[in-house]
């Protein structure tokens, strides 16, 4: 297995990304992360050769899970702005279709929200996110269809719930 420094350099963007996306605050994200990184170091977990991004992202998502159920995060978090992007001026429209879709992902509920932000922003397959959920692929699979379309009504104008 790579060292802790290996791993930091090569996976920290990414879970500090996940969280940031999860979360919607940078310094709450970069807490989440450094937490990540410290339960790797202190509880030094026998991870499988080519797995250790898989399991920095299942503990990040759980600990992101914790954060958001606290019912003070969740009324300031969700009256607060996603992200802040500032295009240039050639992607404007571009950039609003992004944070379009950033915000009508951040309002899917919370089992459709990571079956789509580890398919299609950290590009793992059905049967890569079942077992790190320990869930049938199955039920990811069926999470991923009922997400999409809950993205597209909230596209349109609708509801998620």
């Amino acid at each position: 297995m790579p060292n802790f420094e290996e791993l930091y350099a090569k996976y920290a963007t990414d879970v500090l990304r996940v969280c940031y996306f999860y979360l919607g605050d940078r310094q709450k994200a970069e807490d989440v992360c450094q937490d990540v990184f410290v339960r790797l170091m202190v509880n030094a977990p026998q991870l499988e050769e080519g797995r250790e991004k898989a399991w920095l992202l299942k503990v990040a998502l759980n600990r992101c899970r914790d954060l958001w159920r606290g019912s003070w995060t969740r009324r300031v978090v969700l009256g607060s702005p996603l992200f802040e992007l500032i295009p240039a001026p050639d992607d404007t429209e571009r950039s609003d279709e992004a944070e379009a879709m950033m915000t009508a992902v951040h309002a899917l509920p919370v089992a459709f929200r990571e079956v789509v932000l580890l398919h299609y922003y950290q590009n793992y397959g059905i049967s890569e996110i079942a077992r790190m959920m320990n869930l049938p692929e199955g039920t990811i699979s069926s999470r991923l269809s009922r997400g999409r379309k809950k993205l597209e009504t909230i596209l349109q104008g609708g509801d998620a719930q």
